[in-house]
């Protein structure tokens, strides 16, 4: 089966992405709370579409409990990053006193929850919490948290051109039925791309061996964001909606768009934290 051409890039898709990729590079440079800050809104309107798509479900989350508690994770993350005034990491302690919470108002609810309620909630906490969260350790790592914030957020965007491009030309073979607009080629041609500059990133960074440690990292962005791009689809599909919501012009909601940087994060933060030093000795 041969995938449908796409339809030309609108001007409003247009306008929108490149003010979108604008204000992700003016708040990563800037760091700090202006980073956090910037995240925190970000997840706080994608976390209202996650919501929302399992209230179509007829799932009955506790929305408001959730929120404050990704926000807390947030600011609590911040706080202990970079040498902030917290000790230790304060965040692990507050996901699990967060999950207790959730599950305590919905204990305290007119109409006792579901399990289908507390997954949702629990899930929202960790996809939209403290998945995001690793984006504010990433930026405050000493000495390459600017360098690495940027690196992963290229790989992805070169995983999206890749798929994009290779996709609309060679694209034939379906990647998935979650997805139809997707081929294995184009997915072939995200890893690549994602994995070139990966290369060159690596060997900006001062990494020995940095062309091929970049190139392996970014193959497994290219995976891990393809696996936050798939997710998202499986979930809208599961609701019966198309896009998360239309908050972006020519996008759908911002759900939508940040769908491929929830996962990566961690991803790339245990990768450089963990791996790399037994790599370069």
């Amino acid at each position: 089966m041969i995938p449908s051409p796409r339809t030309a890039t609108s001007l409003p898709r247009l306008l929108s992405g490149w003010a979108a990729g604008a204000f992700g590079f003016v708040v990563v440079m800037l760091g700090g709370w202006w980073f956090t800050v910037a995240v925190g809104l970000i997840v706080h309107l994608g976390l209202l579409e996650f919501f929302r798509m399992a209230q179509f479900k007829g799932i009955r989350p506790a929305t408001k409990t959730t929120l404050v508690a990704v926000q807390l994770l947030l600011v609590t993350t911040q706080l202990a990053s970079g040498g902030g005034w917290f000790a230790g990491d304060v965040a692990a302690a507050v996901l699990p006193a967060s999950g207790a919470v959730i599950c305590g108002w919905l204990l305290l609810q007119p109409v006792t929850g579901t399990i289908a309620d507390i997954a949702a909630s629990i899930f929202g906490l960790f996809y939209l919490g403290f998945l995001p969260s690793y984006w504010i350790r990433l930026r405050d790592l000493e000495g390459s948290g600017l360098a690495l914030t940027l690196l992963a957020c290229f790989l992805i965007v070169a995983t999206d051109i890749g798929s994009y491009v290779v996709g609309r030309r060679l694209g034939r073979h379906p990647l998935s039925p979650i997805s139809p607009g997707k081929t294995v080629e184009g997915a072939l041609g995200g890893v690549v791309c994602s994995m070139a500059v990966g290369a060159l990133g690596g060997t900006w960074i001062g990494w020995s061996w940095g062309w091929l440690i970049g190139a392996v990292l970014g193959a497994v962005v290219a995976v891990f964001a393809l696996v936050g791009d798939l997710t998202e689809s499986m979930m809208k599909r599961d609701a019966g909606l198309k896009d998360s919501g239309d908050a972006i012009p020519g996008h759908g909601g911002v759900l939508d768009r940040i769908d491929s940087y929830l996962f990566v994060p961690a991803v790339v933060y245990s990768l450089v934290t963990l791996v790399l030093p037994l790599v370069q000795g």
